[in-house]
């Protein structure tokens, strides 16, 4: 990780396999996004396929723009950034929720033309707070005290997120569990956490398999819809079936690029379902190259930690790595019908706005810190010589 770069490097700092994975992603996310608009472009704009591949581009410039700013910040400044935008997101959840719906949920604010959705923020926010906390509270990380000023932030974003966004407050969860558990927190509370998630679940589960779905509330009964098709492989969804049928009919070289005939069937097939897609068009090993891609950015993710000597920017990598790789493993999951659907976009690929630029934040992070582990590996071999 301390050596120099040469061409485009020269100029891109920090670990180059996350930057080749990010480079990666990008080129196949636009060839995918050109193919699966095709009959949206027809709807809407009168078929001009160039629409939203430009569109695309354009989002995909801006936050590759964000990233190569945020990679240039000192990682250190994240964590006190982090502190002052804890409750202003808390804040912006709370005011979600009284939001008029965006395809039957309330997880956006609009903002005149732009629609802006605060949890995409919190993921990033909450990770970044936490490893301050981990870092901060390392001395007396055993102790009882500890954990209750470790957990109020997790819980009470979740909290605002869940009655809207049921897998992205659980995602949330997960991630903060983890970076807990690697950050030493005492095995006896890890377990009760444990405990108490088994226990929510599973009052959670039995309130929506005893409850009519009439008197649920909110999204319940969505969700409670979703579970039961989940379990029922005669009520599979409708989203679901034409998954498989895109994946199917990839089989192991694909159709190739633009012959995929399922973007005409597939709900979002440029965002939730992108994966599908890709397969239709690309066959087995592409998708099964992409999966190796999320798990070869933890696994760089997991490199940085390991070479940096502050424990802030460690957690912080390892939580953001994790999120991320987690997100893509439940959307890959939900493709290939191994989980309920949830809605969770594939990190980098999917077309979207606010999501693709947070995830590009979140990229920058990790490269800001593995970019002052390089310097930091560059001045010691400087010292030896």
């Amino acid at each position: 990780m301390a050596n120099k770069g040469t061409g485009i490097f020269k100029y891109l700092h920090g670990d180059k396999g996350i930057w080749t994975i990010m480079m990666i992603l990008s080129f196949v996310s636009m060839a995918a996004v050109y193919s699966s608009t095709g009959r949206l472009a027809y709807l809407k704009h009168g078929g001009d396929t160039s629409y939203y591949m430009i569109k695309h581009l354009v989002i995909l410039s801006g936050a590759w723009a964000i990233m190569y700013g945020v990679h240039k910040i000192r990682y250190i400044y994240f964590a006190r950034i982090s502190l002052f935008m804890l409750w202003p997101v808390l804040g912006l959840l709370a005011v979600t929720l009284s939001m008029a719906t965006v395809n039957d949920a309330s997880r956006w604010i609009m903002l005149g033309p732009i629609s802006f959705q605060p949890s995409e923020l919190a993921k990033l926010v909450l990770v970044v707070f936490l490893a301050r906390q981990l870092a901060k509270y390392q001395p007396v990380i055993k102790e009882k005290r500890t954990l209750l000023r470790l957990l109020w932030a997790p819980l009470l974003t979740a909290a605002l997120i869940f009655p809207e966004n049921l897998s992205t407050s659980m995602l949330l969860l997960v991630t903060c569990f983890v970076m807990m558990v690697t950050g030493g927190v005492a095995g006896r509370y890890v377990w009760s956490m444990v405990g108490a998630g088994v226990l929510f679940i599973a009052l959670f589960l039995a309130i929506l398999h005893f409850v009519p779905s009439e008197n649920l509330p909110g999204r319940f009964s969505t969700w409670k819809a979703r579970i039961e098709r989940f379990g029922d492989p005669g009520e599979e969804s409708y989203q679901v079936t034409q998954s498989k049928i895109a994946i199917a009919g990839g089989g192991v070289f694909g159709k190739g690029p633009g012959n995929s005939t399922q973007r005409n069937f597939l709900p979002h097939p440029y965002s939730d379902y992108i994966y599908s897609l890709i397969i239709e068009e690309y066959g087995m090993f592409a998708g099964l190259g992409i999966l190796l891609l999320y798990l070869w950015f933890i696994r760089r993710g997991i490199r940085v930690a390991r070479h940096c000597k502050g424990s802030f920017g460690s957690y912080m990598v390892l939580g953001i790595t994790f999120m991320f790789t987690l997100q893509a493993l439940i959307n890959m999951g939900v493709a290939v019908d191994l989980l309920p659907v949830t809605g969770q976009p594939l990190p980098f690929l999917s077309m979207g706005g606010t999501s693709l630029f947070f995830t590009a934040c979140g990229m920058g992070m990790v490269l800001s810190v593995s970019a002052e582990v390089e310097k930091e590996q560059q001045g010691e071999s400087v010292e030896k010589q």
